[in-house]
This record gives C-alpha cells, sequence and structure tokens, in this order.
C-alpha cells in the first residue's frame, strides 16, 4: 500500500518587526538602556514584599507548590464523583468543577431550553440531592474546591454549604473558590439573566456572608480568563480584569464592610496564553498594580489586603482540533508562564479539548504536565528566576503602563457598568479579535497545524455524552420532586422573594431554599419574578 506524504508549508522569514499579542512592538535587543525609569529596588522588590511583583511569598514555591486543579465535570453528579476520585488518587491537590450549560443559565435539567445540554459541557446538578452525590465520600474539611459558576453562584455555593453542614464540616474550615464574577458576563461570556444591578447584588451577598461566616473561602474569583478567551488581548484582560475588582470594591465599602475586613478574600483569575514572556509580564503586571491600588486607592492597611491571589488556567482557545497532539506542547509552555509568573492555582488544558470534553487519558496528560514542571524542571527552586531581566523588566512596564491607561478610561466613562451599557468593553474586544483573525489569515501570525503545517492527522478518541444520560438526569428530578415537603418548600420560596424586595442579605434564606431541596430552576425563577430580566438593546 503506497503511503501518503503530508504537505507542510515553511514558516518562512521572520518579519522585521516583531510584537507581543497586545501590539507591543519587541526590539532584537533589550539592554540596561531599556531600564530608564524602572528602579528595580523600590518599584520592583523583592519576592513576598510589596509591590509583590515578583510574587506573593519570599520563597515562591519552595515552601508550597501551586494548587493543581484539573477542570471535572460531565454526565450525572455520579460520574463527576468518580473522576473526581480519579483526578485525587493521580496527586491532584484541588477540585474544579465544571457545571452544564443549564446549570450555568440557572435552568432545570426538564425545562424544555435544556434540551440536548444536559451534562454534555459539565455535570448536570438540579437540587441538593446531586450535590450530595458530586462529593459523597469526599471530606470537604480536607479538600479545596474551585466552582465555576457565575449567574446562580449563590445558590450552588448554598449546596455546597449545606453538604459540609451534613458532614459535620464547619462552615469556618471550608476552602475553596466561587467564580461568581457577574461583570465578566456581561463583557465577554453572557451567560446572565437578571440587570446588573441586583446581578451584584447577589454577588456582594456571597461576599459580605462569606467573610462573616466562610473565612477560609473565595466567595469571587475575579476573571480575565474569559475575556480573553472572547477575543481580547493580554493588556485588555488585564485592565478589564482589575477594573471590574476596584468596582467591587468600591461597592462593598459602600455597603459599610471595611476593606481590610474583605480584601483578603477576593481573588484572580486569569489566561496563560501563547506569548510566553507577556503572560509572564502580566501576571506580574498585576500583583504591581493591584497593590498600589488596594494601598494607595482605598487605604488598605493590612499586607495581605494588598495581595492578589490568583488562579491561572491554560488557554482554551488556543487548542487546535487539527493536529490535536500538539496541543500537549501549548499548554505545556502556557503552564511553564503560569508558574514563572506566580500563580497560586494551576489548570492545564487537555490536549482533546478543542473536540470535545476530555478523556482520562487526555485529563491525565494534562495533570502530568504541572507534576513534571513541579518535580524535574527545577523552576521552584528560585522565585521570579526572570526577575531583573532587561526584556522582561521593560516590557512588565509596557504592559502596565498600557492596562492603567485603559483603567483610566473606563473611570472617565463612569465605571464599569455605565462602561457596559456604552459598549465599550463589547467594541474593544470585538476590534482586537478582528485584527488577530486578520493576521492569522494573512499569516502575520502563525499556529503549526493550522495556516503552517498543515496536514491532516489521525483524531485521537473521544469522550461521548450519549442521550440516555439526559433523561436519567430528568427521571430522578422528577421523583426528588414527589418525595420532598411541598409545603415547605413553597414557604421557603416565598420568604426568599419577599426578603429579595428589600435589602437584606439573601444567602441565609437562599440556604433554606437549598435544604428543602428547591431545585437551582426554582431559585432563579423566584428571583427573576422581583429582579425581571435584562435585555440588551443590540
Amino acid at each position: 500500500m503506497k503511503s501518503k506524504t503530508a504537505t507542510v508549508e515553511p514558516v518562512g522569514e521572520p518579519t522585521s518587526v516583531a510584537s507581543t499579542l497586545s501590539g507591543i512592538a519587541v526590539k532584537v535587543e533589550y539592554g540596561a538602556q531599556d531600564m530608564a525609569g524602572i528602579d528595580l529596588a523600590s518599584q520592583i522588590g523583592r519576592p513576598g514584599q510589596f509591590p509583590y511583583t515578583r510574587g506573593l511569598k519570599s520563597g515562591g514555591y519552595r515552601s508550597r507548590l501551586w494548587t493543581m486543579r484539573q477542570f471535572a465535570g460531565h454526565k450525572t453528579a455520579k460520574d463527576t464523583n468518580e473522576r473526581f476520585k480519579y483526578l485525587l488518587a493521580h496527586g491532584e491537590t484541588g477540585l474544579s468543577t465544571a457545571f452544564d450549560l443549564p446549570t450555568l443559565m440557572g435552568l432545570d435539567s426538564d425545562d424544555p431550553r435544556s434540551l440536548g445540554e444536559v451534562g454534555r459541557e459539565g455535570v448536570a446538578v438540579d437540587t441538593l440531592a446531586d450535590f450530595e452525590a458530586l462529593f459523597a465520600g469526599i471530606d470537604l474539611a480536607k479538600v479545596s474546591t474551585s466552582m465555576t459558576i457565575n449567574l446562580p453562584a449563590a445558590v450552588l455555593l448554598a449546596m455546597y454549604l449545606a453538604v459540609a453542614r451534613k458532614q459535620g464540616v464547619p462552615f469556618k474550615r471550608l476552602r475553596g473558590t466561587l467564580q461568581n464574577d457577574i461583570l465578566k458576563e456581561y463583557i465577554a461570556q453572557n451567560e446572565y439573566l437578571y440587570p446588573p444591578e441586583p446581578s451584584l447584588r447577589l454577588v456582594l451577598d456571597t461576599i459580605e456572608y462569606c467573610v462573616r461566616e466562610v473565612p477560609r473561602f473565595y466567595p469571587i474569583s475575579i476573571s480575565g480568563y474569559h475575556i480573553r478567551e472572547a477575543g481580547a488581548d493580554a493588556v485588555q484582560e488585564l485592565a478589564f480584569t482589575l477594573a471590574d475588582g476596584r468596582d467591587y470594591v468600591e461597592r462593598l465599602i459602600k455597603r459599610g464592610l471595611n476593606v481590610d475586613d474583605f480584601a483578603p478574600q477576593l481573588s484572580f483569575f486569569f489566561d496563560a496564553h501563547n506569548y510566553f514572556f507577556e503572560e509572564i509580564a502580566k501576571l506580574r503586571s498585576a500583583r504591581h498594580l493591584w497593590a498600589k491600588l488596594m494601598k494607595e486607592e482605598f487605604g488598605a492597611q493590612r499586607e495581605i489586603s494588598w495581595m492578589l491571589p490568583m488562579h491561572c488556567q491554560t488557554a482554551g482557545v488556543s487548542l487546535t482540533a487539527q493536529q490535536p497532539l500538539n496541543n500537549i506542547v501549548r499548554v505545556a509552555y502556557q503552564a511553564l508562564a503560569g508558574v514563572l509568573g506566580g500563580t497560586q492555582s494551576l489548570h492545564t488544558n487537555s490536549y482533546d479539548e478543542a473536540l470535545a470534553l476530555p478523556t482520562d487519558e487526555a485529563v491525565r496528560i494534562a495533570l502530568r504536565t504541572q507534576q513534571i514542571i513541579a518535580a524535574e524542571s527545577g523552576l521552584v527552586d528560585t522565585p521570579d528566576p526572570f526577575g531583573g531581566s532587561y526584556y522582561l523588566e521593560r516590557l512588565t512596564r509596557d504592559i502596565e503602563q498600557k492596562a492603567s491607561a485603559l483603567m483610566r478610561r473606563i473611570q472617565e466613562l463612569g465605571g464599569v457598568v455605565p462602561a457596559l451599557e456604552r459598549g465599550f468593553f463589547h467594541r474593544e474586544v470585538a476590534e482586537t479579535a478582528y485584527r488577530y483573525e486578520t493576521d492569522l489569515d494573512a499569516g502575520r501570525r502563525r499556529i503549526v497545524g493550522v495556516n503552517v503545517y498543515a496536514a491532516r492527522g489521525k483524531a485521537p478518541p473521544i469522550l461521548k455524552i450519549k442521550g440516555s444520560v439526559e433523561a436519567k438526569q430528568i427521571k430522578s428530578l422528577r421523583k426528588l420532586r414527589r418525595s420532598r415537603d411541598s409545603a415547605k418548600l413553597q414557604s421557603c420560596l416565598q420568604r426568599l422573594a419577599g426578603l429579595a424586595r428589600g435589602s437584606q442579605n439573601l444567602l441565609p434564606p437562599i440556604l433554606e431554599c437549598v435544604e428543602a431541596y428547591a431545585s437551582v430552576g426554582e431559585i432563579t425563577t423566584a428571583l427573576k419574578d422581583i429582579f425581571g430580566e435584562y435585555v440588551t438593546s443590540a
């Protein structure tokens, strides 16, 4: 049988003027002249010292590695529980939960709008019974759990708290992160329901409740990741994320909270993208800018309040369906950038995620990527090993200046919500995404296996979700509805609706509803009847 030879295209000569993905011009050579205006001692400092450009801890990862998380969630709660235990057995150090689209949108599995989506892009969660199955056999006192949820974040947190209560775990011992950043939904991901102000009320209620009752839990992960995945560049990702963070801080202070009481429970979430040094510089800049903002603008007094703890995830948008094994290499150096940038938590994407949810083999390789970096590379031996590099320090400063200018522009527009209403964020991201695609089409940006070295390869086996999963989930939900105390349920939902008309914190009544086995959809609908639904003018 005659073999077929793949045709590949040469990369060609490098362009005369290189640039980062954010358009910052990159010179051929950097030297002492590029350090003009950069005082390494005072402006960058040492690892573990203000302004934390070089990392939050003086010892870096020597005392403690970053938390290794792999996004897990598919089919039913029982299936995802098995994946959780599989990952923990292979050395994962923190759980990370992906929910299906109906759950993300606050819909029940038997809602007509959920048809065909149940359990496909994450785990289906309808009631507390699902959360009980999701964490069966997992001691919540011993694990850190991240939950990627926004619109119904308060409901899912209440379910987590209810499971902890059933396990006998005090809320004060719980560790983890709730994404819960609704502002980035209006900017990029569009998984929202209520108008911005009542949506923000739920976010602030959740943060305020956790400050009092769940002090080791991060009630929000202010997220640039989704903004970047929507087409923003590194500078926009940084500026928009910190602008959102500023907005939350301002609102919490207006509620009467002391900045030093809540600031330590704010966390951030960034993309680790393709342009290696730019990503390291972005993470260093994020810490520097946030430290100055918290200390100088908001007057925070505690050192921990100046710190920016972050989670990073390798860039899902960079994964290619063509030649998917190439993604293993992409993920590895994106993870390197996250580690060199000083992240506290890291998720590495699986090589087959451009095709489907990851298989067991793919997710294990992704986890092993982090473990190899930690155990074999030597990168954990010293914090910020590139610190003082002419190129990296100049790039860090350039990103800071560009991001600061964008943040000032948002302030000039009146803040995040007024800027949203004027279409500022959507225009910015759309223009950047268009330029990037134009550069790809013209060959100014190159992706191996896509517009250079393109060759057909055998597709790997993928994880397939059968339609029977949806039928099984719906059957379980309807069975639970028949068995619960309907009178107690209705009383709890009515109490929630009544309190939503006022200004009281809504976490306690939401927790009551959850413990009465109200569904995500029922709680979301009860609030929608009070808050209304947000419809854009576009």
